[in-house]
């Protein structure tokens, strides 16, 4: 089973940056070879990365997101507005049901 987007509570980090990265890259209309060459990464590292299948290290984040025109700003408000986006608090009408 693929639980990539299956997110019961809070989805994984790695796959919240790893979409971001990927829509960056797309939006500026980029392979994953133009990217990882000026991160200087290998391109399957990059599309584990943007796969949620790496959790990179900062020096590596950092080296994407400046090969991408990001900063870690950018990112950290991307996933702030995926996670309210993606998720619906308790007090505003989802049921939590107690087993």
């Amino acid at each position: 089973m693929n639980d990539r987007h299956s997110y019961d509570i809070d989805p994984l980090w790695r796959h919240l940056v790893g979409d971001l990265l990927r829509s960056a890259r797309l939006e500026r209309g980029e392979t994953l070879a133009d990217v990882a060459r000026r991160a200087g990464v290998s391109v399957q590292y990059l599309s584990e990365i943007e796969r949620g299948r790496k959790d990179p290290s900062s020096e590596m984040l950092s080296a994407v997101l400046g090969a991408l025109g990001w900063s870690l700003l950018d990112l950290a408000l991307g996933v702030a507005d995926d996670l309210r986006s993606a998720t619906v608090p308790l007090s505003r009408g989802a049921v939590a049901l107690a087993a």
